[in-house]
């Protein structure tokens, strides 16, 4: 069975970075041009080419978003930007719509994904676009086990499926609700997300009188949908004969991207070195994936259509650990690393070193002129603390034990 390729979102150079530190084979990305996540960062044409040269430098993978449903005038300079992602070497664009394939399919060497927009839920659609130049499908989210399996048998083409992440009420995203209630174009990137919003029920003769549809006076949010987690079903979808694991989140920070490549790296790695490994290792998968911030989780229709795949009664995300820092260098001699603060953190905590491995107890804290300090309270502040041991670039400290008040 052929180890299948683990590729992560990277909204920003950051979070590029962190999710090849953290086990990513690839990361998919968007220009600032022509790319869903209209409020992703996104790259523009050098920052793309950094971040493909920085990705090639560490033996990982870059594709880049060109999954725009475009409009006539969407087509100006279009193909001029796809030669240039050929010419800096991306190594694949992934598309949604057929015009943008069209002018893609015509830069001789391009690869192109077909993207979840783009709606594949069966074999022949899967085998055209193979037909017509695609190498590899991205599949909609709203495919069972054995529905991936039978596509996979008929050897279409490479397939890539979503694992972990949000979900979208809409048939993969194809969703008009955003451009109708808030004049934000959703299949341009820019959707406002009123599936999380609450809503109650108004008779037409009753303005302003509010009928609860669930739940309590203050409505229900019934187009809430829970996000995909599929940590402990890597056996099966192994099984369906998927090329790619996909997980969703360009708009996510760089800790949780960090933490959740970790998690499915280390679970596929242990499948593949011990099947009872992996089976006696769930429970921990599992425990970590809550650590970071999460709706409440489902299999999505993997194991069919989901009975309890919308959260009623909120939009609030569960965060179960705080990040607190990023090790930025570290300096054997004196045992100091330099740490980029992301939440206050003070002397007498007790942080987790999470690549590394152990924790610790803060005892010294320095801001970069040598001062010692009692905490760190600034967003993003540059300090030096003292380490048990080595530590690398990347490495990320959450707080396990917080001593000091907040």
């Amino acid at each position: 069975m052929k180890k299948p390729e683990l590729l992560a979102p990277a909204g920003d150079m950051e979070k590029l970075q962190m999710a090849i530190a953290y086990g990513a084979d690839a990361v998919y990305v968007g220009g600032k041009q022509f790319s869903l996540r209209a409020n992703a960062k996104n790259f523009d044409l050098p920052e793309l080419e950094q971040a493909i040269a920085y990705a090639h430098s560490k033996n990982a993978k870059v594709y880049v978003g060109v999954n725009i449903f475009a409009h006539n005038r969407d087509f100006d300079g279009l193909g001029e930007y796809l030669q240039t992602l050929k010419d800096i070497k991306a190594d694949a664009v992934i598309v949604a719509d057929m015009g943008v394939f069209n002018i893609a399919r015509q830069i001789k060497g391009l690869e192109i994904h077909i993207s979840t927009q783009a709606n594949v839920t069966n074999y022949q659609s899967a085998m055209l676009y193979k037909e017509l130049g695609a190498s590899r499908v991205i599949l909609a989210r709203e495919l069972s086990f054995e529905e991936i399996r039978e596509i996979n048998n008929k050897e279409a083409v490479e397939t890539e499926v979503f694992i972990h992440g949000a979900m979208c009420v809409s048939y993969s995203g194809r969703c008009l609700l955003s451009n109708y209630m808030a004049q934000r174009d959703g299949n341009k990137g820019d959707c406002a997300q009123p599936c999380r919003w609450g809503y109650s029920l108004v008779e037409e003769k009753r303005p302003g009188e509010y009928m609860p549809v669930y739940e309590d006076e203050r409505g229900t949010h019934i187009l809430n949908s829970k996000d995909m987690c599929m940590i402990r079903h890597i056996p099966e979808l192994l099984a369906t004969g998927v090329s790619s694991f996909k997980i969703e989140g360009r708009m996510k920070t760089a800790y949780y991207v960090a933490m959740v490549t970790k998690i499915y790296r280390q679970a596929i790695d242990d499948y593949f070195t011990d099947k009872d490994l992996y089976e006696s290792k769930k429970d921990y998968y599992f425990n970590e994936i809550c650590k970071t911030s999460h709706r409440d989780f489902i299999t999505g229709f993997y194991m069919g259509k989901p009975v309890d795949g919308q959260n009623m009664t909120n939009t609030v995300y569960n965060n179960a650990q705080e990040f607190v820092g990023v090790v930025l260098d570290y300096d054997h001699k004196t045992g100091l690393a330099k740490v980029e603060q992301r939440n206050k953190f003070s002397v007498g905590d007790k942080l987790e070193f999470v690549r590394a491995g152990f924790t610790q107890v803060v005892d010294r804290i320095y801001d970069m002129e040598g001062a010692q300090l009692e905490s760190a309270p600034h967003p993003q502040q540059l300090l030096r603390i003292r380490v048990d041991a080595p530590v690398e670039k990347f490495e990320i400290l959450r707080i396990t034990t917080q001593l000091s008040p907040q």
